[in-house]
């Protein structure tokens, strides 16, 4: 079973306040779409870093949460980064990967042993303190709330096929006005 991943974002986007979300690839476009906002931290450009932009975020602000909106595709690019995170255990961040078997911003070829990797388990092999894994909405709906109130580092498989396809501005994601605002953002941060 799958949920579509703009469902699934539109559920979360209702417990975001003033978290710093840093969203990937085709998962960006679908958030900032459904909650623009300075505090979106989009990374493009550098698949498989995205987790990493998070967790520096998370460290260099203990004070508020971080939610990281990765992709699969993206993340087996850089799998090292779950000892990482694991190691240095922010109680602030939160690890989303949003898991469809493909490189989806790349054309969507297939991902390798797509369907046979568990990625919360990989996870829960490098010491993430909490794992979860989601496949239905409504129980995702039920249980989110609770998870987001867990220490961290938490990682969260969101089994999800794509929605309905989303605008891709990359003129306002890559432009200079959004880096600005962001930064003016955290700065202003109490």
């Amino acid at each position: 079973m799958t949920m579509q991943r703009d469902q699934a974002l539109r559920v979360l986007a209702r417990h975001v306040t003033d978290d710093i979300v840093v969203a990937v690839y085709t998962t960006a476009f679908d958030w900032i779409a459904i909650r623009s906002g300075p505090l979106n931290y989009i990374a493009t450009g550098a698949m498989g870093l995205g987790s990493s932009h998070a967790l520096g975020l998370a460290l260099g602000r203990p004070d508020k949460r971080v939610l990281a909106l990765d992709g699969d595709g993206s993340l087996l690019m850089n799998l090292g980064t779950l000892v990482t995170i694991a190691e240095v255990a922010p109680m602030n961040l939160i690890h989303f990967v949003f898991e469809n078997g493909t490189y989806e911003a790349n054309g969507s070829h297939r991902t390798p042993a797509r369907n046979h990797v568990d990625f919360s388990a990989l996870a829960v092999a490098a010491g993430y303190r909490s794992c979860h894994t989601f496949d239905d909405l409504v129980t995702f709906a039920n249980e989110i709330g609770s998870v987001l109130g867990e220490p961290g580092p938490v990682f969260i498989t969101m089994k999800v096929e794509p929605g309905a396809s989303p605008k891709f501005d990359y003129e306002h994601m890559h432009s200079a006005r959004v880096r600005e605002e962001f930064k003016a953002a955290l700065a202003s941060l109490a």
